[in-house]
């Protein structure tokens, strides 16, 4: 057989290797314009008028009227002190999820102990259990302990969740190699120790995913602060947008799209600081066997 025979099929697996990552990478780009367009539409209402969202053909250009718009928002309601109200509840609430959950399904994948896996059956049972279930009750304990209408209100019922240690107890139980337990336990180790100092940054990536969506559920959380907080000093962001939308002349679109584009910037910072953990954890692994 004649080189001009085979060589043209000996460069076709890689012509073709070149066209599908060409094509999956034009479908990745694709797709992330698609989702990045909905905050990119939200940016441009809230650059313009009110009237631009009535706008046809759809308005794509970016306007000059962000900082009117945002200064009828701070006419309207104290926006600043719920942004700030939001930052330190979702971040308490984050750092106590991540702290205990972690603490739970760490035991829960390493240890033995009398009725494990009958507590963790019952902590996963708790999820088929509709939140909604449980507001009356919880409202009935903060009223009884007097923390109506305050932060506790809304740190202390949430300083744990059955989906976190569930998610822990999963990433740990393969992460976290019984050898290197057992190797920190020869070294003079004590339990606390051993999880600080071995557990911890090899399930730093799980860490990091549960408070990005922790702190994404509490930030977002509209319901459970409309219960409990009355003073609108204690008032959330979720509620602040709330307000923006009872206006007797109608609503301003403009106005809302520039606080919720604002109130939508602390999450994007927070995916950003601690993607590259969860990232880290997909790309490289923990520990190799």
């Amino acid at each position: 057989m004649s080189a001009s025979s085979w060589t043209p099929a000996s460069k076709a697996p890689g012509g073709a290797g070149v066209f599908g990552k060409t094509v999956f990478y034009v479908l990745l780009i694709i797709g992330a314009l698609i989702s990045i367009f909905p905050f990119y539409w939200m940016f441009v209402i809230a650059t313009n008028d009110r009237g631009a969202v009535f706008h046809i053909p759809p308005l794509l250009t970016i306007g000059g009227e962000f900082f009117n718009n945002f200064q009828r928002v701070l006419e309207r309601t104290d926006f600043f002190q719920a942004l700030l109200n939001s930052l330190f509840v979702s971040s308490m609430v984050t750092l106590s999820v991540v702290f205990f959950c972690t603490l739970a399904g760490y035991a829960f994948a390493k240890y033995e102990f009398p009725l494990k896996n009958a507590l963790f059956y019952f902590v996963i049972a708790t999820l088929f259990v509709p939140s909604q279930l449980s507001v009356l009750p919880t409202y009935i304990i903060m009223a009884k302990l007097h923390w109506i209408d305050t932060y506790r209100a809304l740190i202390v019922p949430a300083m744990v969740n059955a989906f976190g240690i569930f998610w822990m107890r999963q990433y740990a139980a393969t992460a976290v190699h019984s050898e290197l337990i057992e190797s920190g336990r020869i070294d003079g180790g004590g339990h606390f120790r051993i999880f600080w100092s071995i557990a911890v940054p090899v399930i730093t990536p799980a860490m990091a995913t549960l408070g990005i969506l922790n702190f994404m559920n509490v930030w977002n959380d509209f319901f459970w602060p409309l219960v409990v907080l009355k003073n609108s000093e204690h008032f959330t962001i979720q509620i602040a947008l709330q307000q923006l939308f009872s206006n007797r002349d109608g609503l301003d679109y403009g106005m809302i799209m520039s606080a919720t584009f604002t109130a939508t910037l602390p999450l994007l910072i927070v995916f950003l600081l601690f993607s590259r953990w969860v990232i880290a954890g997909l790309t490289s692994g923990a520990v190799k066997s």
